[in-house]
């Protein structure tokens, strides 16, 4: 199913990508000098797909570090619980040794019975 729906998207997306380097080969200069058009400081000379497809690739490369930078606050939290985790699976494997109080999971942490309702 994963397949199917990566050839989806990507084959149509390939397709499109070829035809847009085809139609568009012809050479383009790109002046990066904002003060002088006859004779421009920074400049070079691409076909316009190259131009464009870079663009998309920086484009998304920019948008990829921004929520990945955004979201540095949640990977934080989560690798804070997941050493806290760790300490108490510690802490009851530790009493789980020292006085067996109640029947153990495999994992290592102490069994929880109960004797409500049970899902």
């Amino acid at each position: 199913m994963k397949t199917l729906i990566r050839v989806l998207i990507i084959l149509p997306l390939t397709v499109v990508i070829i035809l847009l380097s085809v139609a568009n080969r012809t050479p383009v200069l790109v002046s990066l000098d904002p003060f002088s058009g006859a004779a421009p400081l920074v400049a070079f000379t691409a076909p316009l797909f190259v131009i464009v497809l870079a663009t998309a690739v920086v484009g998304v490369v920019l948008g990829g570090l921004a929520v990945w930078w955004s979201q540095g606050r949640y990977r934080r939290a989560a690798r804070q619980r997941a050493r806290e985790l760790d300490r108490v699976k510690a802490d009851a494997a530790r009493r789980q040794g020292g006085a067996a109080s109640g029947p153990a999971v495999p994992g290592g942490a102490l069994a929880l019975t109960s004797s409500g309702n049970v899902r």
